[in-house]
């Protein structure tokens, strides 16, 4: 085992498997160590961004606990958008309460998220999105009015910061990435996710999932994954039973495979292996029990990318395959957290064509990317393999 000298006190603790299987003995090499950040400040040139991301997203973490406890006998709290997705107020509350926390400190710094407070306000839900945020933020309770909560929401909406072409910072915020498996029992993973760019690379990201399996050892309840540019990616508990954040820092990395065949596999929910380019390849398998030479696994996960990136950066998958499709559009708060944690955990995230993901494409907004194809995720080393098989195949019939 490794440890990282920060100067901080370390101690070493069980990294229990997620997902079944569990990572590969290969890879079993971990970075332990208790800290506020799990390297020395002067090495992050954005510290302080993302000890003030990680505090947002911790709080914007015990929001979602709680709003998801209050849905269970309020399922009018529960609307949906034009598109038929799900909202909760969970949803708005976790922009409002993320808004307001890095305003704080970072008031310029433009704020690009999923949601704004028409649904709010159209659907009589003003009063139990302020309620949760007062409960929830470090700004005094008396200090919020619901017209500050209402226009914390609107701060990262569409309509409130027009880019022009320009080299820009910014945040990028998915309130909950997954809402459907928000909305399930707790078996449902679900992500809320923030990252910060500068001058079109991410330089930090945060992510929390409030019910992925924690450690037995501690009844820890969650993870909390952050990567910040050049530092590495790393996780830690969110909350044990007694509601105190675990202390320990574990570094990721990602997956050792070297062969596509008989590697671990996501893809999104509304895919099937058979509509995606590698099945002409590989078949797919949802146990590793008596795999052929032409098999894959698929890992069942959740709905949202966010989490599937967090499944690759931790070395839980090798690869993830996002198809793009015609009649949707890919948002960049699905994806921007999740790259720059598989990337700092040592993968890779490209487009189907080998292409940088572009966060600029959408000039004026920076809210749509256009990945060629979809986008691949994996762990660096089966990258150039499946691009080439990708682009050899024969599409799939849709």
């Amino acid at each position: 085992m490794h440890i990282l000298n920060t100067g901080a006190r370390y101690s070493a603790v069980k990294f229990s498997p997620v997902f079944s299987p569990s990572p590969s003995p290969l890879r079993r090499r971990y970075f332990i160590v208790r800290a506020n950040l799990p390297f020395p400040k002067h090495q992050a040139k954005y510290h302080k961004e993302l000890e003030v991301a990680i505090d947002a997203v911790d709080r914007a973490c015990r929001l979602c606990v709680d709003v998801k406890r209050s849905l269970v006998s309020s399922k009018e709290k529960i609307v949906e958008k034009n598109d038929q997705t799900p909202v909760t107020i969970a949803d708005f509350g976790v922009q409002a309460l993320v808004s307001l926390e890095l305003s704080k400190l970072f008031p310029s710094i433009p704020l690009v998220a999923e949601e704004d407070s028409h649904f709010v306000r159209a659907n009589n839900l003003v009063r139990s999105v302020v309620s949760e945020v007062k409960s929830k933020t470090s700004i005094g309770e008396n200090e919020l009015s619901d017209a500050d909560v209402l226009q914390a929401i609107d701060r990262g909406g569409k309509d409130a910061y027009a880019f022009c072409n320009k080299p820009a910072t910014y945040w990028v915020l998915d309130p909950i990435d997954g809402t459907k498996a928000f909305l399930k029992g707790d078996e449902g993973l679900y992500v809320v996710g923030l990252a910060l760019v500068v001058d079109n690379e991410i330089v930090l990201g945060v992510m929390g999932c409030p019910n992925w399996p924690g450690d037995l050892s501690d009844q820890s309840t969650g993870t909390l994954m952050i990567s910040h540019i050049g530092c590495g990616t790393w996780t830690k508990g969110l909350q044990n039973i007694s509601g105190k954040v675990s202390g320990d820092w574990t570094r990721c990395s990602v997956d050792a495979s070297v062969l596509v065949n008989k590697s671990r596999f996501c893809i999104q929910e509304s895919d099937t292996w058979e509509s995606l380019p590698l099945s002409g390849f590989f078949a797919a398998k949802t146990v590793s029990d008596d795999l052929q030479h032409d098999d894959i696994i698929l890992v069942p996960t959740c709905n949202g990318s966010l989490c599937k990136y967090m499944v690759v950066a931790s070395g839980r998958a090798a690869v993830f395959l996002f198809r793009a499709k015609t009649q949707r559009t890919i948002k960049a708060w699905d994806h921007a957290i999740g790259m720059i944690c598989v990337h700092e955990a040592g993968g890779k995230v490209t487009d189907w064509e080998g292409d940088e993901i572009n966060l600029e494409e959408d000039q004026s907004e920076r809210r749509v990317i256009f990945p060629g194809g979809g986008i691949l995720v994996s762990n660096g080393s089966l990258h150039s393999q499946l691009l080439e098989m990708t682009s050899s195949a024969t599409p799939p019939a849709l």
